[in-house]
């Protein structure tokens, strides 16, 4: 299936020299993405750090690579090249320097990761106005709805999705081949493998840790906590190691996109936390609760989002939650150059009545517009975004205007 981030990547590489890195979770579609590149155009060229021969070619320096793809002699305006995995190279800054300080002209410079690239730089950033970030995310209810493009203003105008496709999102998940696929027996024995992968795989080739049972215990754990506030010194007992630990390996989860975190916000909230935050999972289809599964559900659609906000220019977009120390509590908070926009409450149902905290923290944080989402509410044909008010509102609706 095609997604809205092909023409992004398209649009780019039409106005601007950066290279782009695009980064994301194992099978969200990063390779299929950049390598629709190929359409139409004869002069690509695709190289995989985890192929032998590309990874012959890379090792061997920028040099060898030009001539590999003959590139003092092409005779056009543009030569699309594509770097996959190439993180997993120690000295890929380096390398990619070097070759695009030498080649920028001819080319057109794709760079993908499964595993955030900015976690593996060391020492200063001689990568500086050389790239632009794009994070990838899975499918979303706005992306199947209404896959277009956001250029100038961040939220979209409603458009329905169909239940099956919504139903299909919320139990299969949104990485594209189980989605698509939709069949049980099809996606378990995928979860298991991509599990294997990251646990077995790229946790032992990229980082130094040698206790993988442990960490995947931690992750088990992290699982089954999804949304709630985090205690790094209770996962330290369970898992039998230290907090400082704990911290390092939450790091290192996040790196591989395995979860996300969010932290609570405090300016002008009396007497708020400050410190407790919460992890929710890239994959919301791994929650079995089904109160935790909407709540991630939720947060991953408005982290994919700012994600895109923010990597596009519209802005500096962030995430967090609310909390004062009276345990009034919202779920999310989004902020927009800093400045609170919209707060977010979600609920399985909408029989249940509009949250007080809604008013509460909206008049204390005073955001533009408050929410509570309904889950099993029907899609309505109304833009979410004129209600200033806090106001109940479907999340096939709500979800739709976002990316």
């Amino acid at each position: 299936m095609k997604r809205f981030y092909e023409q992004f990547i398209c649009e780019h590489f039409s106005k601007y020299r950066q290279m782009l890195f695009i980064m994301g979770p194992r099978q969200v579609g990063k390779t299929t993405i950049s390598r629709s590149l190929n359409e139409g155009k004869r002069h690509f060229f695709y190289f995989n750090w985890d192929n032998d021969d590309d990874r012959e070619l890379i090792l061997s320096g920028p040099s060898k690579i030009a001539e590999k793809i003959q590139l003092e002699k092409q005779r056009v305006e543009s030569v699309y090249i594509v770097f996959d995995e190439l993180h997993k190279y120690r000295r890929w800054k380096i390398f990619i320097k070097g070759f695009f300080d030498k080649y920028e002209r001819q080319t057109k410079i794709l760079i993908t990761g499964s595993a955030k690239i900015d976690v593996f730089r060391k020492g200063g950033d001689s990568l500086m106005g050389r790239y632009f970030p794009l994070r990838i995310h899975p499918l979303s209810v706005g992306e199947l709805s209404n896959p277009i493009l956001i250029n100038s203003h961040p939220i979209k105008q409603p458009k329905n999705i169909s239940q099956e496709s919504f139903e299909k999102l919320y139990q299969y998940g949104g990485f594209p081949e189980p989605y698509l696929i939709a069949d049980n027996l099809f996606y378990q024995r995928w979860k298991q493998i991509r599990n294997q992968k990251l646990f077995k795989e790229d946790l032992r080739d990229l980082t130094r840790i040698q206790e993988l049972d442990q960490i995947e215990l931690l992750a088990e754990f992290i699982r089954r906590q999804a949304g709630q506030l985090v205690s790094y010194s209770s996962f330290a007992k369970m898992v039998r190691v230290s907090v400082d630990t704990i911290t390092r390996w939450i790091k290192t989860l996040r790196s591989f996109y395995y979860c996300f975190e969010i932290r609570p916000w405090s300016k002008n909230v009396t007497r708020s936390l400050i410190k407790e935050p919460k992890l929710y999972l890239w994959d919301w289809s791994l929650i079995e609760d089904s109160g935790a599964r909407v709540e991630n559900f939720v947060a991953s659609h408005l982290l994919k989002s700012i994600h895109y906000w923010t990597d596009i220019g519209l802005g500096e977009f962030q995430l967090n939650y609310l909390r004062d120390k009276e345990k009034r509590e919202i779920d999310f908070i989004v902020l927009k150059n800093k400045k609170p926009w919209f707060i977010v409450e979600v609920k399985s149902t909408e029989k249940e009545s509009l949250s007080p905290n809604l008013y509460y923290f909206q008049k204390q944080v005073k955001a533009e517009h408050a929410f509570q989402i309904a889950f099993d509410m029907d899609y309505i044909d109304q833009d979410c975004f004129l209600y200033t008010d806090p106001a109940i509102v479907s999340a096939k609706t709500f979800l739709s205007q976002l990316i």
